[in-house]
């Protein structure tokens, strides 16, 4: 007779508590903030790329 097929849930032992703080994973601390435009930075940004004007 065949035993039981076997999930991976069974070796891994179930899952682990809800709630328990993780500190972050280094690809998450490594992301960096994104940088605002001034209105003048995106003005001069938006007249060195005519291809991004509004169609309207």
């Amino acid at each position: 007779m065949k035993p039981p097929p076997r999930r991976l849930s069974d070796l891994k032992g179930g899952t682990p508590k809800a709630g328990v703080y993780a500190p972050p994973t280094p690809k998450v601390s490594r992301q960096q903030k994104a940088k605002v435009l001034s209105p003048a930075e995106r003005a001069a940004f938006l007249a060195s790329r005519p291809d991004l004007k509004p169609k309207g």
